[in-house]
């Protein structure tokens, strides 16, 4: 799936809803699904893994930034595009 198929789902899924809560309220809950990912790498680092709940992380990280991307009409491909691949990318480590 194409990032920007990816964003289209989200936003025929959840954007009433996620539009009406606003951009701050948004925020939190993608803050909340940041560290619930962060405690799932913690169990990663002691050796402790859950995988299935790590990946499950990762892909809430990722569908909560999406929804922050359709709030503030970001298309999240297109960012990335000229942020990461168009002329070479930012030069350094990130």
């Amino acid at each position: 799936m194409a990032i920007r198929d990816f964003q289209r789902m989200i936003h025929e899924r959840y954007y009433a809803t996620d539009s009406a809560r606003g951009a701050a309220k948004t925020f939190l809950w993608f803050s909340e699904e940041v560290g619930e990912l962060a405690h799932a790498l913690g169990k990663l680092e002691k050796g402790t893994p859950d995988r299935a709940n790590l990946e499950e992380e990762f892909a809430d990280v990722l569908a909560w930034l999406t929804t922050l991307a359709n709030i503030a009409g970001v298309d999240l491909e297109q960012a990335i595009h000229a942020k990461y691949i168009a002329d070479g990318g930012p030069e350094g480590t990130k």
